[in-house]
């Protein structure tokens, strides 16, 4: 079975509020998308991997990769407009041989061996697999509403949190099934289970770590580094 995994880097990171790049941003002196990169490296199942990058950053990123001689990234492409045209882009230069698809971003420093591991096990078991975890804090859907001209927001209900879950990354699917997704793609997206979903394709979910953040802006940051660089919800060395 081959496993090629396809890492988004190619984000704006406006929401980060810097002029450095986020993903080049070190947690215990090592820089988020290294993180990333080492876990999926280094993991028995993934043959091989594809960088996503955006232009402004493409120098960069190449960079930090040529220092750690990563050893299974096979091509480095251009990012799209959006999230969802850097991983069309990443679709787009996947090898004949490749059986499967994981698809991670490399904001999320935090997986490991073992998330790696059950991601891709269910995946291969139905086709499409995430990861996430149960929401913990209580939901409620607000509508902006106007009254005596002020913006407001109204509480339309609570929903019910024991359905609901945060999706996270990696996303694992076979490559047929990710491919026709995202050839029918008709909406825009924030996760590419999303686009599976709409083909009438169960996606099973995995159970991640609450440690598997996503850094998108500087407090996430300083969540990040006082997470334990050796921990086992960490890379395992």
């Amino acid at each position: 079975m081959n496993v090629t995994a396809i890492v988004v880097a190619a984000g704006k990171g406006r929401r980060f509020r810097s002029k450095f790049p986020k993903l080049l941003s070190k947690i215990n002196s090592v820089p988020v998308i290294t993180c990333s990169l080492k876990a999926l490296d280094t993991h028995p199942l993934i043959k091989d991997i594809i960088v996503v990058v955006s232009p402004e950053n493409e120098k960069l990123i190449c960079n930090e990769i040529k220092i750690t001689r990563f050893k299974k990234i096979k091509k480095i492409v251009g990012g799209g407009r959006t999230r969802q045209d850097s991983v069309r882009n990443g679709l787009a230069v996947i090898g004949n041989r490749t059986d499967m698809v994981l698809i991670h971003d490399a904001a999320r420093p935090f997986i490991n061996k073992d998330m790696i591991s059950l991601v891709i096990k269910e995946a291969k078991k139905s086709g499409a697999s995430c990861l996430g975890v149960p929401v913990k804090a209580t939901i409620k859907s607000v509508k902006m509403s106007k009254h005596q001209g002020v913006k407001e927001n109204m509480v339309e209900e609570t929903l019910d949190r024991s359905k609901l879950w945060e999706a996270q990354t990696p996303q694992v699917f076979r490559k047929e099934l990710i491919l026709k997704a995202y050839s029918k793609a008709g909406i825009k997206v924030t996760d590419d289970a999303s686009l599976v979903e709409r083909l009438g394709v169960g996606v099973r979910m995995v159970m991640g770590s609450y440690f598997n953040i996503k850094i998108t802006t500087p407090e996430d940051l300083i969540i990040a580094r006082a997470i334990p660089y050796k921990s086992e919800l960490r890379i395992k060395s």
